[in-house]
């Protein structure tokens, strides 16, 4: 249990942390006009975190598109970050994606998250029917076995209870095969992720699980490295 102090200090550095990519507002996109014939790719669907929105992915959308990948192969979920992952987002994410197949005709897709976005993702997965649906996963500095900075928000938001360790959504994702079905999983994480606590709450049994040094929780979002694992990962 935190002491007041602590709960005040962590409170501050999880709203600075999840704040500052908000002001970024980049082009995010959902599901466009359907295309003549199926995508030659598999669309990437990118989910952001808690307090964020579609702009934090310009940096690593603009990497795809410098890789080949065109406007139509790349969709950002926008989602309120207040809500349960379990309740109401893992679903919402699952129509998305039925979404995307349906407009870009490809029959799987893959899925790169940060932060809070890893949970709603990894449980659209495990019980939601996305281990049928998602090719790759990638989890960027995601709290997959909770993180205890969210305790100090934990009292009025559902989303920050959800990645308390120990909540309802982290026992469940944990409690069996962490990365089920036929999905190829990575994570990369940071020894100096200010949010993320502590920091080996991110890499999962059965994933590529890739260190990216000492970055803070939002820099895994525009690091060249990072950025270059990913792209390799998907193209695995």
């Amino acid at each position: 249990m935190l002491t007041a102090r602590q709960g005040l200090a962590a409170l501050l550095t999880l709203c600075l942390a999840f704040m500052a990519p908000a002001a970024a507002h980049a082009a995010g996109r959902g599901p466009a006009a359907a295309p003549d014939r199926a995508s030659p790719r598999t669309p990437v669907v990118l989910v952001h975190g808690y307090n964020a929105d579609p702009g934090v992915w310009g940096s690593l959308r603009a990497d795809l598109r410098a890789d080949g990948y065109t406007d139509g192969e790349l969709f950002s979920f926008g989602y309120d970050t207040h809500q349960s992952v379990n309740e109401v987002l893992a679903g919402r994410l699952a129509a998305y994606v039925e979404q995307v197949r349906r407009e870009t005709g490809a029959a799987r897709v893959d899925v790169v998250a940060h932060s809070f976005g890893s949970l709603v993702s990894r449980w659209y997965i495990t019980f939601g029917g996305g281990a049928a649906v998602v090719d790759h996963w990638v989890s960027l500095a995601g709290p997959n076995r909770g993180t205890s900075t969210a305790w100090a928000c934990a009292l009025w938001d559902q989303a920050c209870r959800d990645m308390t360790p120990g909540s309802y959504v982290v026992k469940n994702l944990g409690s069996g095969d962490p990365t089920p079905g036929a999905v190829k999983y990575a994570t990369f994480w940071s020894n100096c992720d200010e949010v993320i606590n502590p920091d080996d709450s991110v890499p999962l049994t059965g994933a590529t699980n890739t260190p990216v040094g000492c970055l803070a929780h939002n820099d895994l979002l525009g690091d060249d490295a990072a950025s270059a694992g990913v792209r390799a990962f998907l193209a695995s």
